[in-house]
């Protein structure tokens, strides 16, 4: 482990030091790197001492959808699968 200071008001002090909240916090710093392709969630959930269920659930919690694809991106895929189980 590292130690990075991070400033803060101190009226959200309280709010940003208890485990859970670090745990959270910490996933959310790794998301950029998520987002551009630099690391999966899995590398990500690594990095974080979490199962990747547990890194996904945090981001859904949050909002942050697992799959990031358009309706169109997602039909298309959709269309392969039931391609690819057809030629099974």
């Amino acid at each position: 482990m590292t130690n990075i200071e991070i400033k803060v008001p101190e009226t959200i002090r309280q709010y940003v030091l208890d485990e859970t909240t670090e745990k959270v916090r910490n996933a959310i710093l790794l998301y950029p790197s998520i987002a551009n392709d630099t690391i999966s969630h899995g590398k990500a959930a690594e990095l974080l001492g979490l199962s990747k269920m547990e890194l996904i659930q945090i981001y859904g919690e949050l909002g942050i959808p697992y799959l990031d694809m358009s309706d169109q991106e997602f039909e298309e895929e959709v269309r392969t699968v039931k391609r690819l189980v057809g030629k099974l």
